[in-house]
């Protein structure tokens, strides 16, 4: 079977890999173009050290891009990673179509903030679906999917990289065996159970210290490591990238100001919120790099009293 796979960056690049790893025929590789100054991606980076040809079309919309994708009389396009629209009629020129990765159950979660959107909502469970798309946003039939849970201290990290990255990769290769095979299924998604949520965003990121700690803390963990949630101390930006929630047992575990800061150690700094506290352990001031919250609080000399997000 002669295999096109179009995507870009370390995911892309992995199912790249796990194809060639394999045995398996592929013909050439689709990569968004880098904008200038950018380095070159690493899926391009590994497709040419493959000695694979590398195409990078700005727009899928042309008949002499169809016509050099068709040239390559491709079976197959893998679809990993992909943010440029691809219409469905060069979708539909390889003989047995596209597949296509993406990060949520669809129809749940369409868009491209699937990962973090379940963490931020309070979702248990997530998971990845390979699916055969169409002209809309996430909305083809259904391939495959996978399960994974979402535990109460994992972030966008830890459910990507951790988890769905690798079962990204394996299930890509268990749905091109299935595509060979002749046995892979085509299941309508429901559109009654779709959701659909915009790009998160810094501004979906801003932390309101009077909202319970539940909502604060799926919040950081959920743009963890991006965007990042933020609150501003001094008219500037810090992002607020791992904290402890601290729930209040009695009265006293919430006294203080929303966003107050009742303590700063060497183990981080400590904040009010609407129903307990903070423990803040790393942070990314405006302008500087990530760092222990408690070292950033000896250098800025931050002091106890002062108020987060004024």
């Amino acid at each position: 079977m002669r295999i096109v796979v179009h995507g870009q960056q370390a995911f892309g690049k992995a199912v790249l890999e796990a194809l060639l790893a394999r045995g398996d025929n592929v013909v050439a590789v689709y990569v968004a173009p880098e904008k200038e100054g950018q380095k070159p991606d690493p899926l391009k980076e590994a497709a040419l050290a493959h000695g694979l040809e590398v195409r990078q079309p700005a727009s899928y919309k042309s008949d002499e891009v169809a016509e050099a994708f068709r040239a390559l009389k491709p079976d197959l396009q893998v679809m990993a990673f992909v943010t440029l629209f691809v219409p469905s009629s060069f979708l539909a020129i390889p003989t047995h179509g596209s597949i296509q990765y993406h990060p949520s159950l669809l129809p749940a979660y369409r868009g491209a903030s699937a990962i973090n959107w379940p963490i931020i909502k309070g979702e248990t469970e997530t998971g990845l679906s390979i699916f055969w798309p169409d002209d809309g946003l996430d909305t083809g039939d259904v391939l495959l999917q996978k399960t994974t849970p979402i535990g109460p201290k994992d972030t966008l990290g830890s459910v990507y990289f951790d988890r769905l990255f690798p079962m990204g990769v394996e299930a890509m290769l268990e749905a091109v065996d299935l595509v060979k095979a002749g046995t892979a299924p085509r299941i309508k998604q429901d559109e009654d159970k779709a959701t659909y949520e915009g790009i998160c965003r810094v501004a979906n990121a801003k932390i309101d210290w009077g909202k319970p700690w539940e909502q604060i803390d799926r919040l950081i963990r959920g743009c963890n490591p991006s965007p990042g949630a933020w609150t501003t101390l001094d008219g500037q930006t810090v992002k607020i990238l791992d904290a402890v929630p601290l729930p209040a047992k009695t009265p006293k575990d919430i006294a203080g100001k929303l966003g107050e800061v009742a303590v700063v150690d060497a183990d981080g700094v400590v904040v009010v919120c609407a129903d307990g506290r903070f423990r803040v352990t790393r942070v990314q001031p405006e302008g500087g790099a990530k760092t222990p919250a408690g070292e950033w609080a000896a250098a800025a000399n931050l002091a106890t009293g002062v108020r987060f997000g004024l």
